[in-house]
């Protein structure tokens, strides 16, 4: 099965012996809205896609899980941060939305971009109300509730539901930074987001792949994670940062010969998570 709403998402699922696993990719987006009219070169935009993350995972619903992708680029509208996290510099005074903005928004990387990256502004100007709420009501909204739909659909069926959401990360961190990144980051939100046995279930599989693999450093896990992590009642969330330079060149984006190598081990991947989760199923039904 697959719904498509142009310009906006991508939801694939499988009718076929269904697992109560979700992937998302809400970072991979690379259809510009033409109401976007930022003040930098595409190049620069696209520099924060994370390119490719949504056909690596491409195979999930092969495996039973039911994927989402969206189709609108982060620097447009972040579907993994808050409603409200919104930058009172990038927004008009008279602007009467409710804003709680978080340390993402006081650095220029809220909900919606005030910069491209540190030091340069994505646009000349501020956004008024109307531009806000047509990003959100257009695009921010239905991705967060198609999620929601398959999520709760997911539970609803099983008891149960493990959602993993799917990034990259730049293999260089912040100026100064001394250590190299790894190849994945798991993010549980310092333990709070997951069973602990299902970030391990990853991190032991990533290991014996041959990959580095770090928890909650230096990625927790943001908005998603944190709305659908509720492990107290069958809800686990978990964050996977994958490593640029492992399967492209980040200067043009093109696929490297890693690709083939990395899309084969996370079906691997995939195939291990929506047997792990069945599992896990059985074992609470014996109890």
């Amino acid at each position: 099965m697959r719904f498509v709403l142009p310009g906006v998402l991508v939801l694939t699922d499988t009718d076929n012996d269904p697992a109560p696993v979700v992937f998302d990719s809400p970072h991979s987006g690379n259809d510009y809205p033409a109401d976007f009219l930022p003040d930098v070169p595409i190049e620069t935009l696209r520099s924060a896609e994370d390119a490719h993350v949504d056909a690596l995972f491409g195979t999930a619903p092969a495996h039973g899980a039911a994927l989402l992708a969206a189709c609108f680029p982060r620097s447009y509208v972040d579907a993994n941060r808050a409603e409200d996290d919104l930058d009172p510099l990038l927004v008009e005074p008279a602007f009467t939305g409710r804003l709680k903005p978080t340390e993402k928004s006081r650095v220029g990387m809220g909900l919606i971009r005030r910069v491209a990256k540190p030091g340069q502004p994505l646009y000349k100007r501020r956004l008024g109300a109307v531009e806000v709420e047509r990003r959100l009501s257009n695009y921010w909204r239905p991705y967060h509730d198609a999620l929601g739909r398959v999520i709760e659909a997911r539970a609803r069926s099983f008891g149960a539901v493990w959602f993993v959401d799917c990034h990259s990360m730049p293999s260089a961190g912040p100026a100064g930074a001394t250590w190299e990144r790894p190849d994945f980051v798991l993010g549980d939100r310092d333990g709070t987001s997951c069973d602990p046995a299902f970030r391990d279930l990853l991190r032991v599989a990533l290991t014996d792949m041959g990959y580095s693999v770090r928890v909650n450093d230096p990625y927790k896990g943001v908005e998603l994670v944190s709305r659908w992590g509720r492990p107290r009642y069958g809800f686990h969330a978990l964050q996977l940062e994958i490593n640029r330079r492992l399967y492209m060149d980040e200067r043009t984006l093109e696929r490297s010969n890693g690709y083939a190598r990395l899309s084969a081990d996370l079906d691997r991947l995939m195939q291990l998570i929506c047997a792990w989760s069945r599992d896990q199923l059985l074992a609470a039904a014996a109890d």
